[in-house]
């Protein structure tokens, strides 16, 4: 049964009563395929408290379901397209003046510029299954990761969401889910069911394809391959995934042939753009929030009293604040943990940044790197992160009471990037880092506009957002997704094989099963 959008009049059907705590265990948790089929009945409802008045929000695509309860999202959807611009804008209006339209994406809706290897992956995997490239030469192009089991990202171009790519850490492989909008930028020259006309409204409608419909078949489908389904009149009716192979359909007289899947609708208006462009369509708003985010920075520091300094960690977050920090107060030292474990663009981007803007940087170091704690406290997980105390907040509050006693930091955090951080205050004090007075410029900014202000000022961002990582960080980092990890074994092949030698020593140790390692197993503790 396919569920209904969350833009939908249906979504009203769900409301049962969630303790927020169990909302976000659940959210955190929960994932199906196409065959599963929600349900709130009346057992469910009678064995949870009533004394929470909870929205629930099912958002079902390409195979997962995304589970909001207890409160919003950790921000709403503020992407529009501008048409004349063909370029994404953070407002209702362009710069051109030109009025936007919305981009409908799943939350938490946090975007970003498509590099060039993100628009290789893209590209291949399209290439692959459809026999064609997806975007054209020219054409911007956003990411926006949506939850799944591991890895999830919603493609937009053209001014709407086109295809998911979904990671498989059982094949360690990813595929692409199309939207019927792909059809509009590319027609695929392979992987495609033609449906007899008297299907066709039917399967518009959310229907799946019965074998009595089938006109035409490519013969080189397998069943679970993405297809799309074309009217007679070469039209894109719908997307599904096959349930048989198309040698199987040719023999068929009755029975399943694709499982429809329903997505929100989206306008594709195509045209060549440029990320220089796109700067100009949100320069208003660019130049509005510069102006808030400086004022907030001068505030602080004039109550605070303290010297100030900028957490730097070589990501594009921080090099943001860093740059609105130097508008505001001029030049201020940086301070970057440093785990041992960090890429080598990392520590290139780091000194690049201090030559460029003549600053000082002041290195906060344990006397033990990250994997010499390993025969002490075991391999970090996600339940017991002992690597950031260890190897960057103790070493932060030593350096900070050796260097000034106290100081203020202004960080690179963001609400959209955890429920964790949109709960956080903007200038709060950690209890591991007394002596350190944090705060947070960027605290209401999306990726795209941290992006957008980077790319306006020509800023010397780390090269391996270049190379498709979405985020900088130790390597060995339990809270990545298995899809990072196969990433950072094809770019650096020698970082990740000592990683996982050191997993594997322990494993033998410890005689823990053979995928504890290959699995990902080991981020969830031992």
């Amino acid at each position: 049964m396919d569920s209904p959008s969350p833009h939908s009049a249906e979504k009203k059907r769900f409301q049962p009563m969630l303790p927020a705590f169990l909302s976000r265990l659940i959210m955190s948790n929960l994932s199906c395929n196409n065959d599963l089929v929600f349900a709130a009945g009346a057992g469910v409802q009678g064995a949870i408290s009533r004394s929470f008045a909870v929205l629930l929000m099912v958002y079902y695509h390409a195979g997962s379901i995304y589970l909001e309860m207890g409160s919003p999202p950790p921000g709403r959807s503020r992407l529009y397209w501008c048409d004349r611009c063909h370029a994404p804008v953070l407002g209702k209006r362009c710069a051109c003046g030109a009025p936007t339209r919305a981009v409908a994406l799943t939350p938490p809706a946090d975007p970003r510029p498509a590099f060039v290897a993100d628009l290789e992956l893209v590209n291949d995997l399209y290439m692959e299954q459809f026999g064609v490239r997806l975007i054209p030469e020219g054409h911007l192009a956003l990411l926006n990761k949506v939850p799944d089991t591991d890895r999830m990202e919603e493609v937009v171009a053209g001014g709407a969401v086109i295809a998911s790519i979904r990671y498989l850490t059982g094949e360690e492989r990813w595929e692409l889910l199309p939207r019927p909008e792909a059809f509009s930028l590319s027609k695929p020259a392979r992987g495609f069911v033609v449906a007899d006309e008297g299907a066709a409204d039917a399967i518009r409608e959310g229907a799946s394809l019965l074998a009595p419909g089938v006109v035409e078949m490519d013969e080189g489908i397998e069943a679970g391959d993405e297809v799309f389904i074309l009217s007679t009149r070469q039209e894109c009716i719908g997307v599904g995934r096959a349930r048989v192979s198309g040698r199987d359909a040719a023999r068929m007289q009755k029975g399943l042939v694709v499982r429809t899947r329903r997505n929100v609708p989206g306008l594709i208006v195509q045209g060549c753009s440029s990320w220089e462009e796109a700067v100009r369509a949100n320069a208003r708003i660019l130049e509005r929030e510069e102006t808030r985010a400086i004022e907030f920075i001068q505030r602080v520091a004039d109550e605070s009293q303290l010297t100030p300094t900028v957490a730097y960690s070589g990501g594009k977050d921080s090099l943001a604040t860093l740059l609105l920090v130097m508008k505001a107060l001029g030049k201020v030292p940086l301070i970057f943990a440093d785990t041992g474990m960090e890429f080598g663009e990392t520590y290139r981007n780091i000194d690049t940044v201090a030559e460029r803007y003549g600053l000082e940087v002041e290195r906060a170091r344990a006397e033990r790197d990250l994997a010499d704690h390993l025969e002490d406290e075991g391999p970090p997980s996600m339940k017991n992160r002992w690597c950031c105390r260890l190897c960057k907040l103790e070493p932060v509050e030593k350096l900070i009471k050796e260097r000034w006693s106290r100081c203020l930091s202004f960080i690179g955090q963001r609400r959209f990037e955890s429920w964790t951080r949109r709960r956080s205050a903007r200038v709060w004090s950690n209890p591991r880092v007394p002596s350190q007075l944090s705060a947070a410029p960027i605290q209401d900014w999306t990726s795209l506009q941290v992006w957008l202000y980077l790319f306006r000022e020509k800023a010397p961002y780390n090269e391996l957002y270049g190379m498709g990582y979405d985020r900088i960080g130790c390597y060995v980092c339990p809270s990545s997704d298995l899809a990072l990890f196969e990433r950072i074994g094809r770019t650096h092949p020698e970082l990740w094989q000592r990683w996982r030698a050191l997993l594997e020593g322990w494993r033998i140790v410890h005689r823990l099963p053979e995928g504890w390692v290959s699995e990902g197993d080991w981020r969830k503790g031992w």
